[in-house]
């Protein structure tokens, strides 16, 4: 088997409009498909996690044509969930995506990242069947292979599920030793370094490091290291 780490450019036509909202806000900085079903043919339904101000999702799916409820919970976290269901032509992005997804001996891992108008994933399956997805890629989908290994594999990329701002951080607190004993750097240094606010330092370790603790914890219940 092999595991694909892939990332993809979408054509605004094919996403629904409040992905491009989102993608504007400075208050929402990732978006994260944590499941779907999209086997009713009147209408699919998608769970979200939405990093950020949940209160910029809700306004703008609410507001696109075929979107019929959006259900938000714990909107008062950093993180929060959305329960969307749409008429198909409010997502036409995913029923392309279960196209060229849904076939034998393949499939995707979730969740699906969309950050800084790009989407992340990984992809699962056996070669032939890989290959063949990749040579379905409809026009206004854009996937570059960002990596290609075995699977299992005893090194897994976790920083792909990291923000560009929050790798960033991390990245520069590791080589300023804030990760030292006794630490060698505050999150202020890390800020003058970056020129941001300490604060917002803050929040990217948290959530960076948040990140990698409950995925290294997944993957120790589920054996994949």
């Amino acid at each position: 088997m092999k595991h694909l780490q892939t990332s993809a450019t979408v054509a605004p036509r094919l996403l629904p409009s409040y992905y491009a909202t989102v993608s504007d806000s400075p208050a929402v900085t990732e978006l994260r498909v944590l499941d779907w079903n999209l086997a009713a043919t009147s209408v699919g339904t998608l769970l979200y996690a939405i990093d950020g101000e949940a209160a910029v999702f809700r306004e703008a799916a609410t507001e696109t044509a075929g979107v019929e409820d959006v259900t938000v919970s714990r909107s008062e976290r950093s993180t929060s969930y959305a329960l969307l269901t749409a008429r198909p032509a409010a997502i036409p992005f995913f029923s392309t995506f279960m196209a060229v997804t849904a076939r034998a001996n393949l499939l995707v891992r979730k969740p699906l990242v969309y950050r800084d108008s790009r989407s992340y994933g990984h992809v699962i399956g056996r070669s032939a069947a890989l290959q063949d997805a990749l040579d379905e890629i409809p026009d206004g989908v854009d996937v570059q292979v960002e990596r290609i290994r075995d699977f299992p594999s005893g090194t897994e990329d976790w920083t792909s599920l990291l923000s560009d701002r929050q790798h960033e951080a991390l990245e520069m607190a590791l080589r300023m030793g804030y990760y030292e004993q006794p630490r060698e750097a505050t999150h202020a240094d890390i800020a003058s370094a970056l020129e941001c606010a300490p604060n917002t330092v803050t929040t990217h370790l948290q959530k960076a490091e948040a990140k990698l603790v409950q995925t290294a914890l997944d993957d120790t219940r589920t054996g994949t290291q």
